[in-house]
């Protein structure tokens, strides 16, 4: 395969080149979620105009594999080279959010929409971003290159370059909430 894109996923997955073998590992032998997903995934964007036949192909693999894996992610969406997702599970990117080179993501994220407001929009991602499990990212907002996004953590707030975003620091207050949460207990 000759497409830049394709290659340096595999790179950051640790294959030096995409062969029979390499790709034998990846969907039978020993399935790599995130790299499976985004080999169709690419295919998906790259016969998008090209080819409707073999798109249709691809979009169709494609959505078996997002209910399959859990990873909501549009093929509209734009991802630079060398994407890496860690864990298969709940993984949701809207189609029109833009991250850059060498991004890792982890279960659980969400890269989303804010509906109102002056932030009303998509967020745009740097390169070298990692985004830690459960953490959100909504809005028209920009995170910039080399970013750290901590595990658990909501950014609604643009991210400047070489930054690391953690979570707010937890609260306990003293008063018993659980008679609220759980329904019908064991007496």
């Amino acid at each position: 395969m000759n497409n830049p894109f394709l290659v340096a996923d595999y790179n950051r997955y640790g294959f030096s080149k995409i062969t029979i073998k390499v790709l034998f590992f990846v969907f039978i032998s020993n399935p790599i979620p995130g790299l499976k997903f985004l080999t169709i995934f690419r295919l998906t964007q790259k016969y998008r105009r090209k080819n409707r036949l073999f798109f249709y192909f691809y979009f169709l693999w494609l959505r078996r594999l997002k209910i399959k894996y859990g990873f909501d992610i549009s093929y509209r969406t734009q991802i630079g080279k060398g994407m890496y997702i860690g864990h298969f599970g709940q993984v949701v990117i809207h189609g029109d959010a833009v991250i850059g080179e060498n991004c890792n993501i982890s279960q659980g994220v969400t890269i989303g929409i804010n509906n109102y407001g002056e932030k009303k929009g998509v967020p745009i991602i740097g390169n070298s971003v990692f985004i830690g499990p459960n953490a959100c990212v909504f809005g028209k907002i920009t995170i910039g290159n080399n970013v750290t996004i901590g595990a658990n953590t909501v950014v609604t707030e643009n991210v400047n370059n070489n930054s690391s975003v953690l979570p707010a620091k937890m609260n306990i207050i003293d008063k018993d909430l659980s008679l609220y949460y759980i329904q019908n207990p064991i007496v």
